[in-house]
């Protein structure tokens, strides 16, 4: 099993892919879906389904990319999980490529240096040779290979394009607590030049998975990771234009809940993604990017006004605490969402409005969608790993039953997999 810390609901959440309505906002980049019902695991409660769909790939300007791959080539990487399996990594990622991208190569140890100059990308025989004459050995220093490749990357900047480090390693950076916040401001800075980083991790033992993601959400990009030619092909080949074309940076969801209506929240997951709610309005504060036809979901259980599910006693005198916003009137709204989105090259945001009606709640989960069902599934299961109490009662069968009927279409078989991983853990528990 895996330790309780380690486990972050709201990416297994995010791993899958939902079909979510493609109906736009006015042109917005995205279109937002809501969907509520009972809690699989809280009597008298419910749960709130919020979902964000980007436009598809085919449907937005098909950029040329200028990608730079830093690749991490120490002794921890000797091994065929690691090295190896990034080589044939990135051998997909150049497979789509063509004549206006442009791919370079940069590699670190004990030292840095350029091994692939900028090269179209359809000269995918100099971009292979390249990649298979890596080797393994030596210390690690990331901090320095990172700013050679942003230094790559400046050099070959396609304006208008996609300018992206791709940074591919176990995460085993030989670097102190002071350069590593080093290392986060200058990534910082560059992603205001436009190049952005997207990081993969490799191998397991010593992945240091959560560098890796801290890394990723300062450079405006993502992180996956691969442990199978299978996980690669999902990140860079069937989900490429998520992985690197962004059609909407800084999306922010703010949900502002009826006192009338719901008397409990609390956001499942996202511990690492919260803003002050003052924030919300600055556009000088960094959050979250969608990529071409990307799904981001978020689930909220809520207890409601009157009901037995809540965790807390209502104060006496809550109506007359300091600050308190006088009770809304209009209960046919349960809440009010808004979502502020800024354009690729923008740096004024955009402003989405969309009330949740009372009459929107279904009272039983059977129904409810098949992406409703199985985000519900997955948050549960991974509540189930982090071994939170408020789930009470709720078990691995029950995460079964509620993911089971919810596969879909499954084309690819990841709800399969999610589904055996389910009685692997329970077998383990």
């Amino acid at each position: 099993m895996p330790p309780a810390d380690a486990v972050r609901t709201e990416e297994m959440v995010n791993y899958f892919a939902y079909n979510y309505p493609r109906d736009s906002n006015e042109g917005a980049p995205f279109s937002v879906y809501s969907e509520i019902s009972a809690s699989p695991w809280s009597a008298n409660k419910h749960l709130l389904h919020i979902g964000v769909q980007a436009v598809e790939a085919d449907s937005v300007q098909d950029l040329p990319a200028n990608l730079v791959f830093l690749v991490d080539v120490s002794g921890s990487m000797n091994s065929p999980d690691k090295l190896g399996l990034l080589q044939s990594s990135l051998k997909m990622l150049t497979r789509q490529l063509d004549e206006h991208d442009r791919v370079s190569l940069v590699v670190y140890a004990g030292a840095s240096g350029v091994v692939l100059e900028p090269t179209p990308g359809n000269q995918e025989h100099r971009i292979v040779s390249a990649l298979e004459r890596l080797r393994a050995g030596g210390s690690t220093n990331g901090a320095a290979g990172i700013e050679l490749a942003y230094h790559l990357a400046q050099r070959a900047y396609i304006d208008g394009g996609i300018n992206r480090v791709i940074l591919a390693t176990d995460g085993d950076f030989n670097v102190g607590a002071s350069s590593v916040q080093a290392l986060k401001d200058m990534i910082v800075e560059k992603r205001k030049t436009g190049i952005s980083l997207t990081t993969l991790g490799f191998g397991t033992g010593n992945t240091n998975d959560h560098m890796m993601e801290q890394l990723a959400d300062n450079g405006n990009g993502n992180y996956a990771y691969i442990d199978t030619l299978n996980e690669a092909r999902k990140v860079l080949v069937d989900e490429m234009s998520s992985t690197l074309h962004t059609v909407a940076k800084d999306v922010k969801v703010q949900i502002e809940f009826n006192p009338a209506v719901v008397a409990e929240y609390r956001l499942v997951g996202h511990e690492n993604r919260l803003l002050n709610r003052e924030d919300f309005n600055n556009d000088k504060i960094d959050a979250g990017e969608i990529g071409a036809g990307h799904t981001v979901t978020a689930l909220y259980e809520i207890s409601l006004a009157g009901s037995r599910g809540q965790s807390v006693e209502p104060l006496r005198y809550r109506d007359n605490q300091p600050g308190t916003q006088p009770v809304t009137v209009d209960t046919s709204e349960f809440a009010f969402l808004k979502l502020r989105y800024k354009a690729p090259e923008e740096d004024s945001s955009t402003l989405i409005e969309q009330p949740l009606l009372v009459a929107d709640i279904r009272d039983s989960i059977t129904d409810t969608s098949e992406d409703y069902r199985f985000s519900a599934a997955v948050a549960g299961f991974a509540q189930l790993l982090k071994q939170d109490a408020s789930l009470g009662s709720f078990s691995f069968d029950d995460v079964l039953v509620l993911a089971q009927p919810a596969r879909g279409d499954d084309i690819f078989g990841y709800r399969a997999e999610f589904i055996n991983m389910v009685r692997t853990a329970s077998a383990l528990r």
